[in-house]
């Protein structure tokens, strides 16, 4: 199993998916790390002038564009099960979903203590930082 975490600094969970510059990628063999790799992420300041649907009508990033948007994002990522951030938009985690790769919003910081809880199957899900 390959777990993704969304960072911007190797140490702590980024608080928006969209923002984040990289995804430190741990391989999980009988339930304890046996790999760690820093991979690259597209992120929204790379799409800098690209549009970005904003309004109320829609859940956030679920406008074509953004779907395109988010199919960049996911690429270095294609080999993981599961991703764990502090917060994503809707259409980003309906991507996730689609494509057989679990999100997990969590409210724990540090990417150690987040991933020993989800290897004790203790990390809570809160779907309540979807936006």
């Amino acid at each position: 199993m390959r777990i993704a975490v969304i960072t911007d600094d190797s140490k702590t969970i980024s608080a928006h998916f969209g923002r984040a510059k990289y995804y430190e990628v741990f391989t999980i063999m009988e339930n304890r790390v046996v790999e760690k790799e820093t991979r690259p992420k597209a992120n929204h300041r790379q799409f800098g002038k690209e549009e970005h649907d904003h309004t109320r009508e829609s859940a956030h990033g679920t406008d074509p564009a953004a779907q395109n948007r988010h199919q960049k994002m996911m690429e270095n990522i294609s080999d993981c099960q599961v991703v764990i951030a502090r917060g994503m938009g809707m259409g980003i985690h309906q991507s996730l979903s689609a494509s057989g790769i679990r999100p997990i919003l969590t409210n724990v910081e540090d990417i150690g203590s987040a991933l020993d809880a989800f290897l004790a199957g203790t990390l809570v899900d809160h779907p309540e930082k979807l936006h």
